[in-house]
């Protein structure tokens, strides 16, 4: 064998059948895929258990004397079974073995003798079994002299922590952990020759970190609990340490490559957009503004994310940019992940440049304006072919466009920034594809309206420098939240629908949010899930504006407004309901983010509880964007003390995203917090979590940044460098997607 020990294939260690099952159905391929698959916990056999009180279905341990021992035959004599009958004084116990192992086991399992037996506890034939135990024999035969040596044996099997591995239908855990055995024996023959170690030796010294080697083996075979927590911290620096040289590597290729720096002129388009806006830019948006252009003047790609509150004017610090990038002669893109978005945009954009916001010396334009064109998929020929022509012309110097953007036809006459808005919702190619329509690197500027964690930027966004707003702008106004416990409570539904027409009544607009939509296709799937989980359907968008409209909001204006409508259909509502056409807006999710309708002060949003806590925050944000008063009212039929209500209440409790987001973390699978970026059995985090291990994280940083500085292309950590290759295979491309 040579080269790395873990890279070897499966089938080698462990045979072609069970390889097949491990790569097939857990994505295990080879030898260290099989030691990087974590036990999920460990079973204690901890306290001796009488066979009086053996619990069913639970792993026990028990010391019995051996009363009876059978071998038997079944199948018309095709088949041997061994049953032995161990007794405690308080009950009895049977052991089942079968075929080889009842021959096996057959001349050492004899009446009379002693012994330990370990293993699940089950019933067949209304008696309780263990079947295939692990047992050690207790008496001088098998323990040396009786006594100490027998107190010694029995504490040393009882206290064994039993490793329990995330397993699938095709394989169990039991199988796993033999693999496991396995595979581990195979490296101790050769003393574990050729593991490489990805921590450098000074790191690991420093930090009293274990060798890869007694981390594997300590995790696999514990003896003692810190056993386990030795070896988790080692595995757990692993991740932290790889993924971000990973990220430091990738952010100094960035700033190698060459860019246009883009300087806004002194009195130009940004300057007059500035003088007209009607009011001032918080401190927030000036300083991350300054982080911008301090980054687009610069002859090298900026690489920014820029993350913030509901509300906080992310938009407006990156039309700012925009702006400055066309006062220096180039053009910018804004990419938006649904039509939705992309026309609420390009909207905003354009009321507030105003006149700015045509080419100069076009009628009612203004000498320092550029043209700001739409281009999605679903836009006329006649229409689409301007903004292409506008584009490639340089006539355009911002566009904003869903993925249509990236497009072979699309062709830019000097594309210097590209803002992409939710990039969660885009893959790393589709974003490559927009910057490779410009000559040099452009600019990039990555914008998400999900708060996030510090330590959730740095495993994911790692590669970013990071700018937050965190300040909401002058004028705008709470948002008082609360809980509609509709089940327990339905007089409070009512009064909900009663506060919703108050504020219509009060010149105000009002959202009511659903989980689905409601057509056939939508109720079919909706149904299934509700009987897998035994509860009725979620409520849909056109059940309940039929219902309200027809009940307590009768008289009002209701529209509806989901993905599944055409374009026009969808801008056509968006439209009217900003412009106080529309009372009530019954809708999806798709006013998540980007709609921004001041006028907006009420939103019940109908099943919250089916919704994650980020969620609801960004839905809440769409009110109280005015002067006016926002209210947020989380209609729920999840009882009071359950989990479910406990995120709601918490939502209700704080209008701080970041905290929120936390909670979100914590509560939720963290693969789907972290997208996309972390999806696939083998790509995801297996030991480290973001929230629980922030330290470690930015620990990690750290000494992955001076790793990479001191030694670019890591000639001097070749062990390092095979642990990156193995993450960025293909496989693993996704690690780095939010880049």
């Amino acid at each position: 064998m040579t080269g790395n020990p873990l890279d070897e294939p499966l089938r080698k260690i462990v045979g072609d059948r069970t390889a097949k099952v491990l790569g097939e159905h857990l994505g295990l391929h080879t030898t260290g895929d099989l030691l990087h698959h974590y036990p999920r916990r460990y079973a204690e056999r901890g306290e001796l258990t009488r066979l009086a009180d053996l619990p069913v279905d639970e792993y026990v341990t028990v010391v019995a004397q051996i009363s009876k021992a059978d071998k038997r035959t079944y199948g018309g004599g095709s088949g041997v079974r061994l049953e032995v009958v161990v007794s405690d004084g308080s009950g009895t116990l049977t052991l089942v073995f079968f075929s080889k192992a009842a021959h096996a086991h057959a001349h050492r399992l004899i009446p009379g003798r002693r012994g330990m037996f370990s293993g699940k506890v089950s019933v067949f034939n209304r008696t309780r079994q263990l079947a295939h135990p692990d047992y050690q024999l207790l008496d001088a035969d098998d323990a040396g002299d009786a006594g100490d040596a027998t107190v010694a044996a029995v504490d040393a099997f009882a206290n064994r922590l039993i490793p329990l591995y995330p397993a699938c239908k095709q394989i169990t855990s039991w199988k796993i952990a033999q693999a496991v055995e396995t595979a581990l024996n195979s490296l101790e023959g050769t003393g574990w020759a050729g593991v490489g170690e990805p921590l450098p030796d000074q790191l690991r010294a420093s930090r009293g970190l274990a060798s890869l080697p007694e981390a594997l083996e300590k995790v696999h075979r514990p003896r003692t609990k810190a056993d386990i927590g030795a070896a988790r911290d080692r595995l757990r620096w692993d991740e932290a340490f790889v993924l971000q040289v990973a990220l430091a590597r990738r952010r100094a290729a960035e700033s190698a490559l060459p860019a246009v720096p883009r300087r806004p002129a002194a009195d130009g388009l940004l300057a007059a957009f500035d003088a007209k806006l009607p009011f001032t830019l918080t401190d927030g948006q000036r300083t991350v503004s300054a982080e911008v252009f301090a980054d687009l003047a610069t002859d090298h790609p900026m690489h920014r994310l820029l993350q913030g509150e509901v509300g906080s004017g992310k938009t407006l610090v990156a039309l700012r940019a925009m702006l400055g990038v066309v006062d220096a002669g180039g053009q910018a893109a804004m990419l938006a992940p649904t039509e939705v978005l992309a026309q609420q945009h390009h909207r905003s954009v354009t009321e507030m440049m105003g006149e700015l916001a045509e080419s100069a010396g076009m009628l009612g334009g203004s000498e320092l304006g550029t043209k700001v064109v739409l281009l999605t998929g679903s836009m006329g020929t006649a229409a689409r072919r301007q903004a292409l022509l506008d584009l490639v012309t340089g006539e355009a110097g911002i566009v904003v466009g869903t993925h249509a953007l990236i497009e072979d036809k699309v062709k830019f006459h000097d594309l210097g920034l590209v803002v992409v808005d939710e990039q969660h919702r885009f893959g790393v190619e589709q974003r490559d594809a927009l910057r490779a329509k410009a000559p040099q690197p452009p600019h990039l500027l990555v914008m998400t309206a999900t708060p996030i964690p510090r330590t959730v930027a740095m495993t994911v966004f790692g590669d970013l420098e990071t700018s937050v707003l965190d300040q909401l702008p002058a004028g705008r106004s709470p948002i008082a939240t609360h809980v509609v416990p509709a089940a327990e409570k339905p007089h409070f539904l009512s009064r909900a629908w009663e506060r919703v027409r108050e504020e219509v009544e009060g010149g105000h607009q009002a959202y009511v949010v659903c989980p689905r939509i409601g057509d056939d296709e939508d109720a079919k799937a909706a149904a299934k899930k509700a009987d897998d989980a035994e509860r009725r359907p979620p409520l849909a968008v056109l059940e309940v504006a039929e219902q309200i409209a027809a009940g307590p909001l009768a008289g009002l204006r209701v529209e509806v407004l989901h993905g599944r409508m055409a374009p026009d259909a969808k801008d056509d509502v968006m439209r009217r309901f900003a412009a106080g056409e529309v009372d009530v807006l019954v809708a999806t999710t798709v006013i998540e983010v980007g709609v921004n309708v001041p006028n907006a002060t009420a939103m019940v949003i109908m099943d919250a509880d089916r919704f994650g806590v980020s969620q609801l925050h960004q839905l809440r944000g769409r009110v109280g964007r005015g002067s006016a008063a926002g209210l947020c009212l989380l209609v729920s039929e999840a009882p009071e003390a359950s989990p479910a209500r406990g995120r709601l209440d918490a939502v209700a409790g704080t209008l701080d995203g970041f905290e929120l987001s936390e909670i979100d973390l914590q509560q939720r699978r963290e693969g789907d917090v972290l997208g996309q970026a972390q999806s696939g059995s083998r790509s995801s985090l297996r030991m480290l979590t973001v929230i629980d291990d922030r330290e470690i994280i930015e620990q990690a940083r750290q000494e992955a940044v001076a790793v990479v500085s001191a030694d670019p292309e890591l000639t001097g950590h070749p062990d390092l460098r095979s642990a990156l290759d193995s993450l960025l295979d293909a496989d693993r491309e996704q690690y780095l997607d939010k880049g």
